[in-house]
């Protein structure tokens, strides 16, 4: 009864077959890159400074964010009265 219903001839393979046009050129060798010890530890030294400048700026947010929370607060406890 739910048996599923096979088609009587299977379906026939696709005629036409895909060949690549042109195979994949040859690449050219990266030149050599010297990395040395001073090229390291400039990219950590800004690294470290980038990060440390960007915890600056959310501290500062959070901060004035705050301010402004205290600030309206206030401001609305001195209009009450």
């Amino acid at each position: 009864m739910f048996l599923p219903k096979y088609p009587d001839n299977p379906t026939p393979p696709p005629a036409h077959t895909h060949t690549p046009a042109d195979p994949m050129p040859a690449r050219r060798p990266l030149p050599p890159v010297a990395i040395d010890r001073n090229t390291v530890l400039a990219l950590v030294v800004g690294g470290v400074v980038l990060t440390a400048l960007l915890a600056a700026v959310a501290v500062t947010a959070i901060s004035v964010a705050i301010a402004a929370v205290v600030l309206r607060s206030m401001l609305r406890d001195h209009n009450r009265r």
